[in-house]
């Protein structure tokens, strides 16, 4: 048993990777969950009408919220649409409505908390109307969030799946020898990426169409646009995928740049507001494929955009794709220098 203890020893010693990643990665996770879990800094934007009556801005202006009072008349949807308010109140007789973009995130929660103790001892009785100009009250968390559930967990499996297969090939010495013959680098990787890509397409159709006619997941918008920007989100795991198998030597290896690789980019596929982030962490967003891929898909699940609305986050997978494509060409240098 001794003996199997320090033979276990020195291999971890020895395998820096896993060594890092075993004490490592579950701090860097614990610190990310903390700065975009805790207490956040973002002040919600509310628009509101001049008829209000000023002691109801004064207790609203002591919730840690920005008011901006304006004339009657301010268009709602293109306030929120513009995200220059977060919300939009407006009084008559009938009593107070608020209007937000939609429902299901941490905006709409702290506005509604702000309302709710401005209001207390001001305007106890009254009316309180909220509505969403995306989704509802009555909406699940699976609708409000399935366009996160989508993204996410598609790109996990074929990123996993991928790599893994990636390593296998390698394992089986078919890489190897496919590069002792004159192909070209690039063909090699546009094969492996297409030949895989082509089974995670296949994946995102039916996870598409399962989710929206099985499961009853609300389309706003078109299915088309949203299965497209599936497959494009499935191909840059499956790009993913084959960048980081160069760099592993076995399956357990792969698995182990999820905690570094996969992750990080939930945080950043839509599930917590970016504009919430405290130290300006919502600009890293804008180097996870995730959330191109997530935010896209909302647009088009939950707001109905069309293709000219939601085409530069179509753009941007498109040059994530590129972008892995010519980076796993160069990182196959190590196999053949061509």
């Amino acid at each position: 048993m001794k003996g199997l203890i320090a033979r276990i020893y020195k291999q971890m010693i020895n395998d820096k990777r896993t060594l890092v990643l075993m004490l490592a990665a579950p701090l860097l996770i614990l610190s990310l969950l903390y700065l975009l879990l805790g207490e956040s800094s973002y002040m919600p934007k509310i628009t509101i009408e001049k008829s209000f009556p000023a002691s109801v801005v004064a207790e609203l202006k002591k919730q840690n919220v920005r008011v901006t009072v304006v004339e009657s008349g301010e268009n709602a949807d293109t306030l929120l649409k513009n995200s220059k308010a977060d919300a939009v109140a407006t009084m008559d007789m009938s009593g107070i409505h608020i209007k937000m973009l939609d429902s299901g995130n941490s905006k709409a929660l702290k506005i509604t908390e702000a309302f709710k103790a401005a209001l207390a001892d001001i305007y106890p009785m009254g009316s309180m109307n909220i509505t969403y100009l995306y989704g509802g009250n009555g909406d699940t968390s699976f609708n409000s969030l399935g366009y996160v559930l989508l993204g996410v967990l598609s790109f996990f499996f074929v990123f996993i799946i991928s790599g893994i297969s990636f390593v296998r090939e390698r394992e089986n010495g078919t890489l190897e020898r496919l590069m002792t013959t004159p192909v070209r680098r690039w063909e090699v990787i546009a094969g492996y990426t297409l030949g895989f890509g082509i089974f995670a397409a296949a994946q995102s159709v039916l996870v598409t169409l399962y989710t929206k006619y099985v499961l009853g997941m609300d389309f706003a918008g078109s299915l088309l646009l949203a299965v497209l920007l599936m497959v494009l989100l499935a191909f840059t795991a499956v790009s993913l995928g084959a960048f980081v198998s160069i760099f592993a030597n076995n399956e357990f290896q792969v698995m182990q740049f999820i905690p570094v690789v996969v992750i990080p980019q939930i945080f950043f596929s839509g599930l917590i507001p970016i504009d919430t982030f405290p130290y300006g962490l919502g600009k890293l967003a804008y180097i996870m494929p995730v959330y191109y891929g997530c935010t896209g898909l909302e647009n088009v699940m939950v707001r109905g955009y069309g293709i000219g609305e939601i085409q530069q986050y179509i753009y941007a997978l498109l040059a994530v794709i590129l972008f892995l494509f010519l980076l796993n060409v160069t990182a196959l240098k190590k196999y053949r220098k061509l």
